[in-house]
Order: structure tokens, then C-alpha cells, then sequence
């Protein structure tokens, strides 16, 4: 069944005609995956590769894509609906295949200078795309091997038959004749743009994507995981050079990197490192970016293990004069609500050299023992209001006078009064975490 290219038009006799795509779904559990068995036809029909169209799919769902050009296999993981697709597509064509003048579909597009610059050959309108989605930075890695017009057919004829048109000094024939043709887009010297910098392009790109430009979307979740937390790191650095990421759209594109490149539990360590210094406690930097670390560590206990890890190696490397506000600190991320106690109680139990030296993580442990007591015996306090509330009230007939005794259920142990006392006597002895 043959669709129109542009599905508003509703002209049963409209020229620019696509098949419908067919998706097949292949595998079970985390194998599972969408086969876009006709992509090649399709991909022709739009005149673009068929790795742009896939990779769209892949952006949009947020999953993982898998090109075999020889085989014509072109795989979008999980399980979607080849009628969802299909109007994915639209998006596709409306983005990267109509002319945004005549919403002709007769365009071809050229990747020069970090930018993606398209002409309508129906119009003749000249034009730079959107560089605000993320496929145009895969476009702009992967051009196209050769140009491609609506139908599908390579116009590299036309180069041969500008070659043939040269003069015996070696000029073009109409070079000076065709100031606004179509010579003037395959000139190498066309200037697409004042300065392309590299930081000038990234600039631009900002301004158009609001900071989105920044993302790449290429094949980093084929690299090993170090590598992808040293490209999430480099992208937290930019973001920060670039103003406050704690808040807005800023902390929102953070969060999205490390879910890209899939190191949202480990982030916290270069959020750590990062974002924390010498003066955690004087500036109140924890209190400053919780919000952006709650997006992490919320209801994660792993993300809030990392960052124990990240917290530990800040203390090392300013260790003369953090360490004495251990207890002050991890108060504080327990308050801001980071941290779980559950989490701060395991960490306790087990002093580990796996983010800073053994002697260090001693050293860190010791100090945090003031907070770690505080904790429990505040855990202890609520664990006894508990138990309050489950005291039974007797009458005990036998006594001459009629008396009321509590009595709590068998299972619960009675606290004498002289053992809190005693406990109260300990505690002036310790610090008083309360007045941190």
C-alpha cells in the first residue's frame, strides 16, 4: 500500500508516493526487538539513508539501534507498533525531508562545517536545517555518502557533467554567470557560517537547542562504562562553565546525559568531584545542589552507595580540612533527605578501599561514628514510640485498691528507667550530634 511522502496532503494523485512500513518483532525478554523489514524501500522513497530513518526511531523511543547495511537489517530494540512508527515517521519527514518553504519533498541535503545545509530543487530555496534534534549530530558524523534527490537517484551525475563543462583555463562554465544557482551549494568554499570554530559551532548550537547541542548521540553505549562516565564528566563540566545546573533546564539535561549513556547509578561521583570542594560545609553546597542529587539518589539505594563512595573521596582529597566535619556532613546529606539511613547503616558495618586508601576510609569512619550513634539511638527513640502505642491497659482484681498496670504485648522487652538513665549519662560524654 503506497502512502504520500507529506500524509497531510490528502491528493490521492500526489506524485511523491512511500510504501507503508512494515515492522516485524523479533524475540523474548531483554532480547526483544523491532525489524523494520522495508526500511531500504522506504529510506529510497524519502531519498535518505536508511541509518538516518532507524536512528530517528532510536532518539525518539529512547532505545538502542542496530544498522546491517549488507543484509538490510535495521533493528530498533523492544517491542513497537509498526502503525507508531509509521507516525514517528512523519516527524522524520517533516524535520529532515520537506522543504520548510514549499514542504516539497524534492530535497537534497549536504553536511559542511559542523552543519547541516539542505536545498529544495523544486523552489530553490537554500536553507540550514534544525540543529536542535539529536539526530543531527549523528548526520553530521555519518553524512551521506553521496547525494541523494526525492526520488531516490544519485545526482552525482551532475558533478561529472560540471567537470566535463570546464574550459581550456580550467574554469566552470556559467561560474560567474550562476551567482544563486545550485553551483554555488556544491562549492567547497560556501560559507555556511562567519566563524566555524569548534567553539564557535557549539556556541551556535547552544543558542538554537537551548544547551541540547551539547548531547551527542552517536554509538557511546558501545564503549566500555569508563568511558562513558569521562564523556558524562566532560559534558557536567561544560554544563557548569556554562552557568548553574543546579535547577532548571540545566540539572534536567544532566540527568538525561546519564541516562543516555546509562551511568545514572555511578553519577554521583562525578557530581561529587565536581560540584563539592574544600568549602562543602562553609558555602552549604549540599544544600545547594540536594535537588539536582535527589534526581539520582531518590528511592536509589545504589546511586546513594556511589555517592558515599564520591563523598569519601572529596574528604581524601581535602582531607586537612574535611575530616573533621565528617559528622557534620553526612548530617547533612541525611537531612537533605540524599541519603537513607538504611544505606549510611550498611556503609558503617564495613570500612572498604574501594574509592579511597584503607587508612583514609578508616580514618572517615571514625569520625562519621558520632553521626552513625546519633542515628541510632534517634532510629531507637522512634522503634520505643512504636511500642508505646501498642501498650495494653489491665485491672488487676486481687489488689485491695483498684490499680491500672501496663502491660506490653510478650514480644517487646521493657526498658527500665534506669537504663535510659544511664544512657543519658553516656551521651553527655560523646559528641552532641544535635548541636552540629
Amino acid at each position: 500500500m503506497a502512502l504520500n511522502v507529506n500524509r497531510n496532503v490528502q491528493d490521492s494523485f500526489y506524485r511523491y508516493k512511500m510504501p507503508k512500513l512494515v515492522a516485524k518483532v523479533e524475540g523474548k525478554g531483554n532480547g526483544i526487538k523491532t525489524v523494520i523489514v522495508n526500511m531500504v524501500d522506504v529510506a529510497r522513497a524519502l531519498a535518505r539513508p536508511p541509518t538516518y530513518v532507524t536512528k530517528y526511531f532510536g532518539c525518539e523511543l529512547g532505545a538502542q539501534t542496530q544498522f546491517d547495511i549488507k543484509a538490510e537489517r535495521y533493528i530498533v530494540n523492544g517491542c513497537h507498533d509498526g502503525n507508531k512508527l509509521q507516525d514517528m515517521l512523519d516527524g522524520f519527514i517533516k524535520k529532515f525531508v520537506l522543504c520548510e518553504k514549499c514542504e516539497n519533498p524534492e530535497t537534497v541535503i549536504k553536511v559542511k562545517k559542523n552543519m547541516i545545509g539542505a536545498s529544495c530543487k523544486a523552489c530553490g530555496h537554500m536553507y540550514v536545517m534544525d540543529m536542535r534534534h539529536k539526530l543531527s549530530t549523528f548526520i553530521v558524523k555519518n553524512p551521506p555518502e553521496k547525494e541523494i534527490d526525492s526520488q531516490g537517484s544519485s545526482v552525482t551525475d551532475r558533478k561529472d557533467r560540471k567537470k566535463e563543462k570546464k574550459d581550456k583555463n580550467g574554469k566552470k562554465d556559467g561560474s560567474d554567470d550562476n551567482a544563486n544557482g545550485d553551483d554555488d551549494y556544491d562549492d567547497d568554499d560556501a560559507d555556511w557560517g562567519e566563524d566555524v570554530s569548534e567553539e564557535a559551532v557549539r556556541q551556535r548550537m547552544e543558542a538554537l537547542s537551548g544547551g541540547l547541542g551539547g548531547l551527542v548521540i552517536d554509538n557511546d553505549l558501545e564503549k566500555p562504562e569508563e568511558d562513558r562516565i569521562n564523556i558524562f564528566y566532560k559534558f557536567v563540566v561544560m554544563k557548569k562553565n556554562a552557568g548553574p545546573i543546579h535547577g532548571g533546564s540545566a540539572a534536567k539535561e544532566v540527568i538525561a546525559e546519564a541516562d543516555r549513556l546509562e551511568v545514572r547509578n555511578k553519577a554521583p561521583i562525578v557530581l561529587c568531584e565536581l560540584l563539592f570542594n574544600d568549602k562543602i560545609m562553609k558555602e552549604k553546597q549540599i544544600e545547594k545542589y540536594a535537588n539536582l542529587l535527589l534526581r539520582f539518589c531518590h528511592e536509589n539505594q545504589k546511586a546513594q552507595k556511589y555517592l558515599l563512595g564520591g563523598i569519601e573521596k572529596t574528604i581524601e582529597i581535602h582531607q586537612a580540612t574535611l575530616i573533621n566535619k565528617v559528622p557534620h556532613i553526612f548530617k547533612t546529606f541525611y537531612e537533605e533527605d540524599i541519603i537513607e539511613e538504611e544505606v549510611l547503616f550498611e556503609w558503617a558495618k564495613k570500612v572498604s578501599k574501594k574509592y579511597v586508601s584503607k587508612e583514609t576510609a578508616a580514618k572517615i569512619h571514625e569520625k562519621a561514628q558520632p553521626f552513625i550513634k546519633w542515628l541510632k539511638e534517634a532510629e531507637e527513640e522512634s522503634d520505643e514510640d512504636d511500642e508505646d502505642d501498642d501498650i495494653e491497659l489491665t485491672f488487676d482484681e486481687k489488689a485491695h485498691i483498684s490499680k491500672i498496670k501496663e502491660e506490653k504485648e510478650p514480644v517487646k522487652e521493657e526498658v527500665s528507667e534506669k537504663s535510659k538513665d544511664e544512657s543519658e549519662d553516656e551521651d553527655d560524654d560523646d559528641v552532641d550530634i544535635d548541636n552540629i
